[in-house]
């Protein structure tokens, strides 16, 4: 069992962040009546007790096995997973907020710090370490995306300004990396092959940063409408891509496709709140269907390879 734990792999949060994803759904849904608000209350719990096991299991890693956290932190690719356990905390806020305010501002306060010390940490490596072009994937928009989270929950437990400085530098960085993103996969070679569902990461940011706008402005305008058009362009863009995902040998990174699916389902949910156009209420419920049956497969798939044995192993 020691042995498992020893190699517990900090891609693991990522599951948490797709099913919250999944929460966020059903809680928007509920609150405009197209499911029963029973939904929303079974997947918040089932959600925040996995959360709790997922991050004890971690816990124990850390506390018995400090040596391979402190390798897996230093690992030019794995650093940038671990914002995913403050992301985490994040959106479990956001999941809370109709239900406590109280609960999601606790969750919300470590959450901020906790990314904060991860993102500057992340940002710091990629300064003082020489990367080659190779290195780089789609889990560096990680800590970009938790910066864009921040507002969503952040304009009702903090000063606005909090806020702002976090979407702003979450936008920013968004930019800087969709421009090495392109740089990489058109110049340098195909990414390795357990890195290819990560491509749907490319979703999150104007997905999630469409649902921050909406929070801090609260205009339907251009730049709203730029962020969301912008995510269901990268959509398109990756269902035409489809046969770059067929017959992948499966990893932890599946869970990559899950979150920015539902990031969009609940940014399409909001534009029909905010519009009343009806394309939009279309498009959430098949966003909401896509969302279903991906994270039904990649759950699938999780707990076959967990009961071979064959998730909590070394890699290199």
């Amino acid at each position: 069992m020691w042995n498992k734990i020893k190699y517990f792999p900090i891609s693991a949060f990522t599951v948490i962040m797709g099913l919250s994803g999944a929460t966020l759904i059903l809680s928007k849904f509920g609150s405009n009546g197209w499911l029963p608000s029973w939904c929303y209350s079974t997947a918040l719990w089932t959600l925040s007790g996995l959360a709790i096991f997922i991050a004890s299991l971690y816990l124990l890693k850390t506390m018995r096995f400090m040596d391979e956290v402190r390798r897996e932190f230093l690992h030019p690719i794995k650093i940038n997973f671990f914002p995913s356990i403050s992301i985490s905390l994040l959106l479990l806020s956001i999941a809370w907020e109709p239900v406590s305010s109280s609960v999601s501002q606790y969750l919300w306060w470590p959450g901020v710090v906790l990314h904060t010390l991860f993102m500057i940490k992340a940002i710091g490596y990629w300064i003082t370490h020489s990367y080659e072009i190779k290195h780089f994937n789609p889990a560096w928009f990680i800590p970009a995306v938790g910066n864009v989270l921040v507002p969503i929950s952040g304009v009702e437990h903090a000063p606005e300004l909090l806020s702002y400085f976090y979407f702003s530098s979450g936008m920013f960085f968004w930019i800087i990396l969709f421009g090495l993103f392109m740089n990489r996969v058109i110049f340098h070679g195909q990414l390795p092959e357990k890195f290819i569902p990560t491509f749907f990461i490319i979703i999150a940011p104007p997905a999630v940063g469409f649902l921050a706008y909406m929070r801090l402005f609260g205009s339907w305008d251009g730049g709203a409408m730029f962020l969301l058009m912008m995510a269901l362009f990268f959509f398109v863009l990756l269902v035409s891509m489809y046969r770059s995902f067929t017959r992948l040998k499966f990893f932890m990174s599946w869970w990559a496709f899950t979150f920015p699916l539902t990031a969009l389902t609940v940014a399409t949910t909001l534009a029909f709140e905010v519009s009343g156009e009806t394309a939009f209420k279309y498009m959430a419920w098949f966003f909401a269907g896509v969302s279903a049956v991906v994270i039904a497969v990649v759950a699938w798939h999780t707990l076959r390879h967990l009961f071979r044995g064959e998730i909590c192993v070394m890699e290199e």
